[in-house]
């Protein structure tokens, strides 16, 4: 059955980094095209990123744009998302999600920006 495990998540100060890993199993991972999603506290889940099936082409939330990267490995079926330049409103549970017939989510991985 399909699975996504994130991982990477912590407590990061405004400015820091940190980088997301999404491990993907049960699918053809190399197939699909996949995405990144958040939820704060009290709001709504929210697209981030999303990235093809070769990683050659990607796109973006428009309040992370020139912040965050997704890329691939489909040899390790991996997904990850660099997170640079981060700020508080940043704070909050960050999911991968594939849709293969149905939508897929992992668990998350908690993401906590503050000073």
């Amino acid at each position: 059955q399909v699975q996504l495990v994130e991982s990477g998540g912590g407590l990061v100060q405004p400015g820091g980094s940190l980088r997301l890993s999404c491990a993907a199993s049960g699918f053809d991972f190399s197939r699909w095209p996949m995405r990144w999603f958040r939820q704060a506290p009290g709001k709504e889940r929210e697209f981030v990123a999303t990235i093809t099936t070769t990683g050659s082409s990607t796109d973006y939330a428009a309040s992370v744009k020139g912040r965050f990267t997704i890329s691939r490995d489909n040899a390790e079926n991996t997904m990850y998302l660099q997170m640079n330049s981060l700020k508080p409103e940043n704070t909050a549970v960050y999911y991968c999600n594939v849709h293969v017939e149905r939508s897929y989510w992992g668990q998350g991985t908690q993401v906590t920006v503050s000073s």
